[in-house]
């Protein structure tokens, strides 16, 4: 995970408990503030009743079994019947109000968590697993839900239940409350020692949570290959030393929540027997009538539970403080570069681009350009071709500002674009992928997000430009057919060509296309190509091209080597110097030859 500041002193992870629930309630809890007030009103409710129960017990058994007053039966027993109802109001109405508090914190703080994590570079991604999003996104939010409620449950039912009920004692013996209270300090000290313990293991537990997602992950998307190499008894044993990981942290946390079980019986069942030994000893010896000490004994035991949940509340708090301790270390990481929001809009007029002195180098490595200079003229093909590991690539995604240059710059019509509102960068720039990504939506709408206010007809004339319409047209519910992760099988070129009329409908000035066909056969490259001169005719387009068949035509071909502009020219110049262009071309096509010899020796 990357720092969060550069200057601060503290990170999130080791803040401590009371602050973070501060910044909790201020950054979450204020927007829900009027239904918790409402909820604690509930939780009041119940508090009263739980303090009117034992208050009327010393009643029931002085006026009825004592001095048995006929009138006062009637009369208590539908007092009794009142409080059981209003506390059932009030407990239905508590949890109910907590609930959905709860729900709409928890989707609150998943947007909130997704939306920070659409505002980081891909510099961000890079450096993190996904895993650790999806463990982030529902175990994070989960536990935001957590420490809210329970915070206000503890405070707002069991604190004033407590309150309440220890009012009843104090008011009807003074010196049996001394017993009783003298536990409550102790049962705080024997607790505290636990919380440690807590902190440690939740972090550990979450990480292992995230192993598991992690394994799942990669298992799905490398079946092929695990079934390929026979791998499943290492992704297997790999899942398990995860899974067991898991179930040690969650044993050792269980154990250590209910340790508080053993220490809350003990101190509260020698709070109780010392209450009766003292009343009963006032009731056998002293004559007293026993009213007073069946309500002091009925309030210690409805006292009991919410005093437990007390106990608790430290202990649960904490294990819940974890995920929202990585929660904010999330919220709190700074994206890498200036997204220029209140900046001016890039202006298009010719589509130049140029790379002025450009310095560049991945976190950690050694540089990857040193002042390089290259210039994508308005309106032309610009085809970049090289050695892979040359940065090729590299230069596409600083174009896209995935990544800004450590000195120098780029310019676009003049214009740095280190300086100009990111979002006008992207929308004048149309970029198809190696790297095909559909989303798991119908195929118009994975074509249309290419223009996301592009009507039908627009969607599928793009499809018949980039060579799709015939193919889709052939799926069970054509252009309604789901793809991503819900999708029929397709073809390596079916895809590409699917990510091809994305870029089409986009309409860009500027092209930027990374081995755009190298998933193609040689069919449908051709027809392809055709669509590709029609979408680049008075557009920049650079090119990213391995096979340099598909680059001859080019206005410019840049040649790339180990993060260095070599040469320049178009094929025929760069030919005919016999540099490193006419080498790479060479041996190419001498692979081609070799290639077609063998294909037609296999066919005879």
């Amino acid at each position: 995970m990357p720092p969060n500041d550069a200057n601060s002193t503290e990170k999130p992870g080791e803040a401590g408990s009371i602050a973070l629930i501060r910044r909790l309630f201020a950054e979450t809890g204020r927007e829900f503030a009027g239904r918790y007030a409402l909820a604690i009103f509930f939780m009041a409710i119940v508090a009263a009743t739980a303090g009117g129960t034992a208050w009327i017990m010393g009643d029931v058994v002085n006026q009825i079994f004592v001095d048995r007053n006929e009138g006062m039966l009637f009369v208590l027993s539908g007092a009794i019947l009142g409080i059981s109802f209003l506390r059932g109001i009030g407990t239905y109405g508590s949890s109910v109000t907590l609930a959905r508090i709860g729900n709409s914190v928890v989707a609150k703080t998943q947007r909130r968590l997704y939306d920070h994590l659409l505002s980081l570079g891909v510099d961000f991604y890079n450096n993190t697993h996904s895993s650790e999003f999806i463990t982030r996104m529902s175990h994070n939010a989960g536990a935001v839900r957590s420490v809210l409620n329970t915070v206000v449950s503890s405070f707002g039912r069991d604190l004033l239940s407590c309150v309440g009920l220890v009012a009843v004692m104090v008011i009807q013996s003074p010196l049996l409350s001394l017993i009783v209270l003298v536990t409550g300090p102790l049962a705080v000290i024997a607790v505290t020692g636990l919380v440690k313990k807590i902190k440690a293991i939740s972090r550990s537990e979450f990480r292992s949570q995230g192993q598991i997602i992690k394994s799942m992950q990669e298992t799905a998307h490398g079946i092929r290959i695990v079934k390929a190499l026979n791998l499943e008894p290492a992704m297997r044993s790999r899942m398990d030393v995860a899974v067991d990981a898991v179930r040690q942290r969650s044993n050792k946390m269980a154990e250590i929540q209910a340790r508080t079980g053993p220490i809350m019986e003990t101190l509260g069942g020698a709070a109780v027997a010392g209450v009766m030994l003292c009343a009963g000893y006032a009731t056998i010896y002293l004559g007293e009538k026993p009213g007073a000490f069946m309500s002091f004994i009925t309030a210690i035991l409805l006292a009991y539970e919410p005093a437990k949940r007390l106990a608790r509340t430290h202990v649960s708090i904490e294990a819940g403080l974890m995920g929202v301790r990585m929660m904010y270390e999330l919220l709190d990481t700074k994206g890498s570069m200036n997204l220029n929001p209140d900046g001016p809009k890039l202006r298009i007029t010719k589509g130049e681009v140029r790379f002025d002195k450009v310095d560049f180098a991945y976190r950690s490595n050694a540089p990857l350009f040193d002042k390089l200079d290259f210039v994508a003229e308005g309106g032309r093909m610009t085809a970049l071709v090289g050695p892979s590991g040359g940065g090729k690539s590299t230069l596409i995604s600083m174009i896209l500002r995935f990544y800004d240059p450590v000195s120098g710059k780029i310019v676009i019509d003049g214009q740095d674009i280190a300086t100009v509102q990111i979002a006008s960068l992207r929308d004048a720039i149309a970029f198809v992928s190696q790297e095909i990504v559909l989303f798991n939506d119908t195929v118009r709408e994975n074509i249309r997000f290419g223009r996301p206010d592009a009507t039908d007809a627009e969607v599928e004339q793009a499809a018949r430009d980039a060579m799709a319409h015939d193919f889709i047209l052939d799926m069970p519910k054509g252009y309604e057919t789901l793809l991503g992760d819900q999708s029929i099988p397709l073809s390596g070129g079916q895809r590409q060509r699917v990510a091809i009329a994305r870029a089409m409908l986009r309409n860009a000035p500027i092209i930027l296309l990374d081995e755009a066909t190298s998933a193609l056969d040689s069919e449908s490259e051709h027809h392809v190509q055709v669509a590709f001169d029609r979408l680049m005719r008075d557009r920049t387009t650079i090119v990213i091209a391995h096979r340099l068949s598909t680059v001859l035509g080019a206005d410019k071909i840049v040649v790339v080597v180990g993060g260095k502009v070599v040469e320049q020219g178009r094929h025929d110049e760069l030919l005919a110097a016999g540099r490193q262009y006419a080498r790479l071309y060479r041996l190419q096509f001498k692979e081609q030859a070799e290639t077609d010899i063998r294909d037609d020796v296999t066919a005879a």
